[in-house]
């Protein structure tokens, strides 16, 4: 692995972009650092090369994604009626059951070797939920973690209680793709054909309905910096 730890990252937006380019320049960059990673690993190298992390935003067109553990059953729409929503769906590689991806929805894709921080999904996992929590902190709201349910609810423990943003992470060799899901101004309505994450009891949420008003373009960019800050505080890292 690298002999120096470089918490520096490399941020990118790639706005509105089709989950499969998406999934495919994900896949890249872990790739890419997978290699740096193996020839440092090689004992004929004598200068080992920093390992680079990056943060991806992007905003997907309508899109159901299956994780690989997951459960086709939890997809309640037939093909007939995604045509009809205009709605794909994609069996992909990373941890959880469904999700959806949509307008109105901020996703973040850190890639990150995580030899850079610490070697320890449970803690990568409780960071990233970490992160959303203090991001939605500013806007008056109490995210918790829901015991066994990755990623960032309201009101746990509660009848009422609603994900506000969605996890789901693959790692290879310590290097992370994929990552999280915070519904702004997100349609609802999407979610009503899958059975999120595979959970019957609880339902979903959006800084727009628990608000109680739609977001600008510019108050997203400040979620956006919002949630960049948050990122760098608690991985203490730089984004550049």
């Amino acid at each position: 692995m690298s002999t120096i730890q470089n918490k520096t990252l490399l941020f990118q937006e790639l706005e509105l972009m089709d989950y499969q380019p998406a999934f495919d320049y994900q896949l890249k960059l872990m790739n890419e650092i997978i290699d740096v990673k193996l020839k440092n690993r090689d004992e004929n190298v004598d200068l080992k090369t920093e390992t680079p992390n990056y943060l991806l935003f992007v905003e997907h067109p309508h899109v159901y994604t299956l994780g690989k553990s997951g459960d086709e059953h939890n997809m309640l729409a037939n093909s007939k009626k995604l045509e009809e929503i205009n709605a794909t769906f994609v069996k992909t590689n990373r941890g959880g059951d469904i999700t959806y991806h949509g307008f109105g929805q901020i996703v973040g894709y850190p890639i990150l070797d995580l030899d850079n921080f610490k070697s320890d999904i449970h803690l990568y996992m409780r960071n990233l939920e970490e992160v959303m929590i203090r991001v939605i902190a500013e806007y008056g709201l109490k995210g918790e973690r829901s015991e066994g349910e990755t990623g960032v609810w309201l009101d746990v423990g509660k009848p009422y209680a609603r994900k506000i943003c969605a996890m789901g992470v693959k790692t290879s060799k310590w290097v992370t793709m994929h990552g999280f899901a915070l519904n702004v101004n997100t349609d609802l309505r999407y979610f009503e054909y899958i059975i999120p994450c595979g959970i019957k009891d609880k339902t979903v949420t959006s800084l727009q309905r628990e608000l109680e008003r739609e977001f600008s373009p510019d108050e997203v960019g400040d979620v956006k910096l919002k949630i960049k800050k948050h990122f760098c505080d608690v991985f203490e890292a730089v984004i550049i």
